[in-house]
């Protein structure tokens, strides 16, 4: 568990961080100058505020760390949470950042003839293996998951499954290996997130920034 004395913020890396970063600056948290180097080995930064400090960790390992409580706060996608379901979680502000959806896909030939609605089992390559399940089950299909952790464009061409579950933003990358989109599990945003017995122990503070990124999200919408 972190010292009491400090805040972490759990950011994740890759894509949405460029789009996080004008809503944490503009909450009032500025980082060290070495969180800007991108050569720089550090997973965990200071602030301009003393008792606050940054950590950069995959997106996937954003919902975790909040939730065990090794950080206060953090920013993920609602793909990230609906996937894990961490009861230890609040999502109190949809920061309407890293728009895409969690899609279906399959190769373009196959779409031409297929119907999703008439499917009774599917085998699927995708990292969310819990969302994809509890989607198709609520139709009563038995959906078969193949875990994997990227490149899932690769799996129906070498044969190891005729369909994906993986985030869409453009479909550029669909496209490009050959796959067409052919269902919408969900739309996707990032959420700010906070551990729900922080907030029970320290919620003037927690309030207080969850109140600043409302604001900072308000004043990029108007802008």
């Amino acid at each position: 568990m972190p010292s009491v004395d400090k805040l972490v913020i759990a950011l994740p890396k890759g894509r949405i961080l460029d789009e996080a970063m004008p809503l944490v600056r503009g909450a009032g948290i500025e980082p060290e100058a070495e969180f800007d180097n991108p050569k720089t080995r550090l997973l965990r930064f200071a602030t301009n505020h003393p008792h606050i400090d940054i950590i950069r960790v995959r997106s996937f390992d954003v919902a975790t760390f909040v939730a065990f409580g090794a950080a206060h706060l953090g920013i993920c996608g609602n793909d990230v949470l609906m996937e894990f379901d961490y009861p230890e979680l609040y999502a109190p502000l949809d920061l309407g950042i890293g728009k895409c959806r969690l899609s279906v896909a399959e190769p373009a030939d196959l779409a031409e003839s297929d119907d999703p609605r008439r499917w009774s089992h599917v085998r699927i390559a995708t990292k969310y293996p819990e969302v994809t399940r509890r989607h198709f089950a609520a139709r009563g299909v038995q959906a078969e998951c193949v875990k994997l952790n990227g490149a899932m464009e690769l799996a129906p061409s070498l044969g190891l499954c005729s369909r994906i579950v993986d985030l869409v933003s453009t479909g550029s990358t669909l496209k490009a290996n050959g796959l067409k989109e052919v269902e919408v599990l969900a739309e996707v945003t990032s959420r700010l997130i906070v551990n729900r017995a922080a907030l029970k122990t320290r919620p003037d503070e927690l309030t207080g920034w969850i109140s600043s990124f409302r604001t900072a999200c308000e004043a990029r919408r108007a802008a």
